[in-house]
């Protein structure tokens, strides 16, 4: 599936591809939602459909991944209902022998996010997930997300990798399309990224369902 000696950088996204997705997915649909409801005196159902609607309208955007956005647009305080759900911050199961497969091979790691530079903060803390990068990048860095080619310009003058000798691997579609604009020549889709909803069908990237199935080539290939 990858040509493991042609790479030398790997860059991963951190929810749905290194981390359970099923946390996000109840916060922002469920929990969320039931929250803004008691607070304004409507039902689960309208809370969840005026907020899904709002989530459509900037999806992509810095302000769909950003915390203080809907802080200020819901009037909630969403760093602490999201540590109402913090036991449901978890690694993907196939993800530490993974990680640790590609630190052994001596290729450069780096954690490329559009999540907010507070979740990835509870996110590191809740499962120590930074030992294994050599570096970790919130796009609200770079003032761009990844659906946009500006983040994938400046990426590539903060880090100086070779497109040619890239893999990047994200449970979004339309970002790996967008890495794909970009010149990254290798790249991966995760199938499977919250544990509590089935396998997707991806025709237009090479996918993955279990990491574990690539170690041992990971280990056994000299990189680029």
């Amino acid at each position: 599936m990858l040509d493991w000696s042609e790479i030398s950088t790997v860059l991963l996204d951190m929810d749905g591809t290194i981390l359970d997705l099923h946390f996000d997915n109840q916060f922002w649909l469920e929990h969320l939602p039931m929250r803004y409801a008691e607070h304004n005196g409507m039902t689960a159902a309208e809370a969840r459909a005026k907020l899904t609607g709002h989530y459509q309208q900037v999806e992509g955007t810095i302000a769909w991944y950003c915390l203080d956005y809907w802080a200020d647009q819901t009037q909630m305080p969403i760093m602490k209902l999201k540590r109402e759900l913090e036991h449901l911050i978890t690694l993907r199961e196939d993800a530490h022998e993974f990680l640790m497969a590609l630190r052994e091979s001596g290729r450069k790691v780096v954690l490329v996010t559009n999540a907010h530079p507070d979740s990835l903060s509870l996110k590191i803390e809740k499962t120590q997930l930074d030992k294994y990068f050599d570096k970790l990048y919130s796009t609200h860095e770079f003032g761009a997300t990844k659906e946009s080619q500006v983040l994938w310009q400046k990426l590539q003058t903060m880090e100086e990798f070779d497109p040619n000798h890239t893999l990047f691997v994200d449970d979004s579609l339309t970002i790996l399309d967008s890495a794909k604009r970009f010149g990254i020549k290798h790249l991966l889709a995760v199938a499977n990224p919250d544990s509590k909803q089935g396998i997707r069908e991806i025709d237009n990237h090479p996918a993955v369902i279990d990491y574990r199935e690539m170690t041992k080539e990971i280990l056994a290939t000299p990189q680029a």
